[in-house]
């Protein structure tokens, strides 16, 4: 599991929560355990417990973390500037795809673990939707700012298209088929030109 040691404090608590991402992907929600993250992590025994002390408190770091790393991933933080155009955001959300789908299979695979779990656990619900926010009201700007009639409707569109996209690559029929850039940009590029043109 590639997961790096961390020494103490907010490295410490970052070790456990990507731990917890880690497991999450490699064995599932029955796989994630105080004990399991610190084994895996390479802690003392109760270094989990001590940071998150009970399994709600765990799968709430996990939440916080994953939105954290995704971010990273798709970048989000602070929205340096919309992109200029139809063009230039059908290729950043096409890019955004292409770097989940390559580079971040398990993150996604953590996702949907944590996303099902939230369907039976309302107060982890809160916390799961509260992150998403993080991604969402950007693109409802963004949509906006592209000439959108019905920003959030029209985000919303978008948001599951590329939903879709991910689960189909990862965990659905297409699993076993290697995203390519290139139908990742026609297929956004298309989308756009519906919603924005129609």
């Amino acid at each position: 599991m590639p997961v790096e040691k961390a020494a103490t404090g907010s490295a410490r608590a970052q070790l456990i929560a990507d731990t917890a991402l880690a497991l999450l992907a490699e064995r599932g929600m029955r796989g994630l355990t105080h004990r399991a993250v610190d084994e895996a992590a390479g802690l003392p025994l109760g270094s989990t417990s001590n940071q998150a002390r009970t399994r709600l408190a765990l799968l709430e770091a996990a939440v916080r973390r994953l939105a954290h790393r995704e971010s990273e991933v798709l970048g989000v933080p602070g929205l340096p500037g919309p992109p200029a155009g139809r063009e230039a955001l059908a290729e950043a959300v096409a890019l955004a795809l292409h770097r989940s789908l390559t580079g971040q299979r398990a993150l996604l695979i953590a996702r949907y673990e944590l996303a099902l779990e939230a369907t039976r656990r309302p107060e982890l619900r809160r916390i799961y939707d509260s992150a998403g926010r993080v991604f969402r009201e950007p693109l409802t700007l963004l949509m906006a700012a592209n000439g959108s009639s019905d920003p959030e409707r029209h985000a919303l569109s978008l948001v599951a298209w590329c939903e879709g996209m991910m689960f189909s690559r990862v965990a659905g029929s297409f699993h076993t088929e290697a995203p390519d850039p290139g139908q990742l940009h026609a297929g956004v590029g298309e989308l756009l030109r519906g919603m924005l043109d129609g």
